[in-house]
């Protein structure tokens, strides 16, 4: 695979909105782990493949400083929602106030909690769900959110290459890096989905729920 320039890709890339800007900056000056938001490239694809896929209801599952459902609320129609969770009750206010600047606000309801045991209370299907949550539990989480998702409907999960360490046996005691392997098999083994791992940043899986269609049998 050819190396270029992350400076290249982005100049050739459409620009991030301003409140982005300023929240990938604050996210990097104010939490101890700045990187995880997804920042312009990844941004830009989410919001993307939202207006692609044209989803009625998103999921996110973690939702850190509020970048990524920023983003992909950007690319919602009519009347499109996006449903997202937070585990860490001490990102609420930060997540909170740049969530409130943005003009999809009305579209994103913010909740800090569990997504796997909360999301599944509000009675509702989603057309898409972003995984981006705790990396060791991973494979139970996909199991978990996938009756929650349509046929034909898609899930993201985000960090799949996790820098590199799916494939490096240095980091074959760390668990987060077992969880994500562990995740990988289990997806490319699962009848139920079509999936790909594309190259950006720390990797992102695209799975593709199979419906009843692609089986042939009539709706």
């Amino acid at each position: 695979m050819n190396t270029v320039s992350e400076d290249y890709i982005l100049a050739h890339t459409s620009p991030e909105p301003e409140l982005l800007y300023r929240l990938w900056r604050a996210t990097n000056l104010h939490t101890v782990h700045g990187r995880m938001a997804s920042g312009h490239l990844q941004g830009r694809l989410l919001k993307m493949l939202v207006q692609m896929i044209r989803p009625r209801r998103i999921l996110e599952v973690g939702t850190f400083s509020g970048y990524s459902a920023i983003a992909m609320a950007e690319g919602l129609t009519g009347d499109g929602e996006l449903y997202t969770y937070e585990v860490n009750d001490e990102m609420e206010d930060f997540a909170r106030q740049w969530i409130s600047q943005s003009p999809d606000a009305h579209r994103i309801h913010f909740a800090i909690g569990d997504a796997i045991t909360e999301a599944p209370r509000l009675g509702l299907t989603f057309d898409l769900i972003f995984l981006d949550g705790d990396k060791r539990t991973y494979a139970e989480d996909y199991e978990a959110l996938l009756p929650l998702l349509r046929d034909g409907g898609y899930m993201l999960a985000d960090n799949t290459l996790w820098d590199g360490h799916v494939t490096d046996h240095a980091y074959d005691r760390d668990a987060q890096t077992l969880g994500i392997r562990r995740f990988n098999d289990h997806v490319a083994a699962d009848p139920r989905v079509e999936q790909l791992i594309l190259p950006l940043r720390d990797g992102l899986t695209i799975i593709r729920k199979v419906g009843r269609e692609d089986k042939g049998v009539n709706p």
